[in-house]
């Protein structure tokens, strides 16, 4: 890890670096997603021809037709030159089921996807300004008495993505007929399906900006401004800007990731994008249409992260360059009298569910009593298979919440050291950030085959993004500090510098981030596992019952509303119990320093 400030002399080398990171990373990333059709351990001339035409028993004669037309004796490596080499001539090749061209296709689910995210990306603005408007609004007219717990955004940090489309679809297009429920046909096509991708989104960074804020109120400037009497209103834009710098990066991996992660929000919606595309491509391995959806999502998160990087030392200013940057501190606040009360419910109830379930059978299927409401035999009612919910809740917290936990601290982990070496990791970041976590799970599976833990592994190759992101961005702020400097100055090593400064004004922020990221990692590996990549039936995970009962929201909302209230539950306790030994901490050093 780079303990100095990076001086402005070195922007040359440090732009190579992050240009070698990203030429290197797209590469092995288009490199790997060549070998998938001879990765999968299944003939991939089978895969097209039953792609083609659905048929069951092709013939020796058929399979070696397929083999001979699209060249498969050739090799991977083979295929990559080809084409790239029509891709340099503006030809990206034709589909190995359909036979159209290749670039007609991805440029319009391109286009689909980006003005999608777009949309997206309005309404997580507005859920983020939502979330953090009182903090603001308290902070600039010096009004903050406490500290806020963020259950707020983590209920809706929780709500999975695809409920909340089906939702949407169910009662604002087919109920009340105020937007379309499917397809993509002008601007009011794109209302819900950036409702159901933003809010979420829109939490988790505002939930973000809310933490951050408080210390920005706190610096020195803040108390000098207001001792001047400037007014509120530039008080709180200014401390609005401080803290935006240090969570700007998170819109890379969390809403520019739309464009090729929104695969679920674009099958409920019938909506042509680019995730949508790249996935049936993979599943059919047309490697074409895919190496060229892959292509332009690796030019998007390039492009994407500079430009966010440059807004990002915008705000920051010259204080950046110069070394003289204050570090954020959060205030000693205590926390909210309520927060006990909340944090003791939440571990009530999923207790409660949780053993209440452990004394049911999860696995006895009852066709005649399919889709029960809640009764008495059944609290929770059943599924489409007549199993009593409650019981697979039940069963599956435990494996649900520690594979979970376990791949959220394996990817925070990730992220803090891929984020430490901040150029090189940052084109690295750019170019993963936006892979679908659904691609990397067929990679991965090619490699380890259908396992929870296969899932688990995929997850991970994209899940640290987010954390490498924002250590990349904190690291670049403290080494920017006026106080690392000083300590410099008086003979701090490495170690102590680390342990000091570097460490503490990183980890709690990525804490933070990866607990309100929790529910998301549980949606991450259910999607997996009903593809058939992860976790197989008729194993009870919480995921896989918000997957599989998904098709019966509109019918019985009870198969999919316990699941989700369990996910919601989880994220606030998780969430809360953070805010209370935060508060704890800072309490504790506060007592020291006034001792």
């Amino acid at each position: 890890m780079s303990i100095t400030p990076s001086a402005g002399a070195h922007g040359l080398p440090t732009r190579w670096r992050a240009g070698a990171g990203r030429v290197v990373a797209g590469a092995a990333l288009l490199t790997a997603v060549a070998f998938l059709p001879w990765l999968s351990g299944t003939d991939p001339a089978l895969t097209v021809l039953r792609a083609r035409s659905a048929e069951q028993d092709p013939t020796p004669a058929q399979l070696a037709a397929v083999r001979e037309q699209l060249g498969l004796d050739e090799g991977p490596f083979a295929h990559l030159v080809r084409w790239l080499d029509g891709l340099a001539h503006g030809d990206a090749g034709t589909s190995w089921v359909s036979g159209e061209p290749v670039l007609p296709q991805v440029t319009t689910a391109f286009a689909v996807s980006l003005t999608l995210m777009l949309g997206a990306l309005v309404v997580t603005v507005a859920v983020a300004a939502l979330v953090c408007a009182r903090t603001l609004h308290l902070g600039s007219r010096r009004r903050l008495r406490q500290a806020r717990a963020g259950t707020g955004a983590a209920v809706l940090a929780a709500l999975p993505k695809f409920l909340l489309a089906s939702l949407l679809a169910t009662v604002c297009g087919v109920w009340l007929g105020w937007f379309p429920s499917q397809g993509w046909a002008g601007p009011q096509s794109m209302v819900l399906p950036a409702l159901a991708l933003g809010v979420p989104s829109g939490a988790v960074i505002g939930g973000l900006l809310d933490q951050s804020l408080p210390a920005a109120f706190h610096e020195p400037w803040a108390r000098t401004w207001r001792a001047y009497g400037l007014t509120n209103g530039r008080i709180a834009r200014t401390a609005l800007r401080r803290a935006l710098s240090g969570v700007l990066p998170q819109l890379l991996p969390t809403v520019v990731a739309l464009v090729g992660g929104a695969v679920a929000v674009e099958k409920i919606f019938n909506i042509p994008g680019l995730g949508r595309l790249a996935l049936e491509s993979a599943i059919a391995q047309d490697l074409p249409p895919l190496q060229t959806a892959t292509l332009a999502l690796v030019l998007l998160g390039v492009c994407a992260g500079a430009l966010i990087q440059a807004v990002r030392r915008a705000l920051l200013g010259p204080a950046l360059r110069d070394g003289a940057l204050p570090t954020l501190h959060l205030p000693a606040l205590p926390r909210p009298r309520s927060l006990p009360w909340v944090i003791g419910f939440c571990a009530l109830a999923l207790l409660t569910l949780v053993v209440a379930g452990l004394l049911r059978d999860p696995l006895h299927v009852d066709t005649t009593a399919r889709l029960l409401p809640p009764s008495f035999a059944h609290p929770l009612g059943t599924d489409s298979l007549g199993r009593d919910l409650l019981a697979r809740l039940g069963h599956g917290a435990l494996r649900t919440a520690g594979v979970a936990l376990a791949v959220t601290v394996a990817s925070a982990l990730l992220g803090l050291l891929i984020g430490t070496a901040t150029q090189v990791g940052a084109g690295l970041t750019e170019v993963v950030s936006t892979l679908p976590a659904v691609l990397a799970g067929l990679l991965t599976t090619a490699v380890t085959g259908p396992s929870v833990w296969g899932a688990a592994c995929a997850v991970c190759l994209v899940a640290w993004t987010p954390y490498a992101a924002q250590t990349a961005a904190l690291l670049e702020q403290e080494r920017a500090s006026g106080h690392l400097l000083a300590s410099i100055s008086f003979g701090a090593g490495p170690s102590y510098l680390l342990r000091r400064h570097l460490l503490p004004a990183v980890l709690p922020p990525l804490v933070r981030n990866a607990l309100l990221r929790l529910p998301t990692t549980v949606l991450v590996l259910a999607s997996l596992g009903f593809l058939g990549l992860g976790e197989q039936p008729p194993t009870p995970e919480w995921g896989r019952l918000l997957s599989e009962n998904q098709p019966y929201a509109e019918l019985a909302p009870w198969t999919v509303l316990a699941p989700a209230t369990a996910l919601v539950l989880l994220s606030v306790l998780t969430v809360s119990g953070t805010a209370t030994g935060r508060s704890r901490a800072g309490l504790r050093t506060a007592g020291r320093g006034s001792a």
